[in-house]
């Protein structure tokens, strides 16, 4: 079987399939271990079994050869011990479909009037690859002025990662940055033909950190939750972070951070005014 740019979501599944199945040990999944065995984790027709399916076709699976249900797919998740995250990255892979195109950094004008809106609360505009396009007052006077970034470096993982500020600025850098570069991990698999995924994340894999928890497949997913900020000028922040998807624009989103604490929303208008 020939394989084709297609297949890449589906070899992507199977791949990280493969790093979960090699992660368990039998006695993790109530089965005896074997001194015979001679690579880490469990067999195929060990996962297989436990999942309800055949050997071969798990196979298969883990080879990117087959297309599979949303039940099959629950059916391997809980075979694998997969966690909340890991569950919905892979049923993430059901259904693969193409974006529709639109001009790149093209952001309409109810998202820059929302955005300039919610100042002096940090907003700004996500495209799916993290891309920033829009951004208010309030974004800039948190992290930096991204007007004199390279278009390329305007990038929420590449602030993260290669903007040197942010690993003091953010209290809990590395868990916050495991997190979305999982995020980031789950979108692009689905897109292996997007040549600007690609792009992000060989920046990316020039950080050493970065690269390593790239090279597990990690996946996580966006949960709303209070971040803690130290801040050069306005001290400790404690931000709410918000995700909206926008209906009308397709893998566009707004991200704003929200003040947890008459503290930090005194501080945030101070930092604006």
């Amino acid at each position: 079987m020939h394989g084709s740019r297609s297949d890449g979501p589906r070899r992507e599944l199977g791949a990280f399939l493969r790093s979960r199945r090699e992660r368990l040990a039998p006695a993790d999944v109530g089965l005896p271990g074997s001194p015979r065995r001679r690579t880490p984790g469990l067999r195929r027709d060990e996962v297989a079994e436990l999942a309800g399916v055949s050997s071969s076709w798990y196979a298969w699976l883990e080879q990117g050869r087959v297309r599979t249900s949303e039940q099959v797919l629950r059916s391997v998740a809980r075979a694998l011990q997969l966690n909340a995250d890991e569950t919905a990255h892979v049923l993430s892979f059901v259904e693969h479909t193409a974006r529709a195109g639109r001009p790149p950094g093209w952001v309409s004008r109810n998202l820059l009037s929302l955005v300039e809106s919610l100042a002096p609360n940090p907003a700004v505009v996500l495209d799916p690859h993290w891309d920033l396009l829009a951004w208010n007052a309030g974004y800039t006077a948190l992290l930096t002025d991204l007007a004199r970034l390279a278009p390329k470096q305007r990038n929420l993982l590449w602030l993260v990662f290669r903007w040197q500020p942010a690993r003091t600025l953010l209290a809990s850098w590395e868990s916050e940055a495991r997190s979305l570069l999982g995020q980031f991990r789950a979108q692009a698999a689905r897109y292996p033909e997007d040549g600007r995924y690609a792009e992000v994340a060989g920046e990316l894999l020039a950080d050493p950190d970065a690269a390593r928890w790239y090279d597990r497949r990690e996946t996580s997913a966006f949960h709303p939750a209070v971040r803690h900020f130290r801040h050069p000028v306005a001290g400790d922040l404690r931000l709410r972070y918000v995700k909206l998807a926008a209906v009308d624009e397709p893998g566009h989103h707004l991200l704003a951070y929200l003040p947890d604490d008459p503290a930090t929303e005194k501080a945030l208008q101070a930092l604006i005014e």
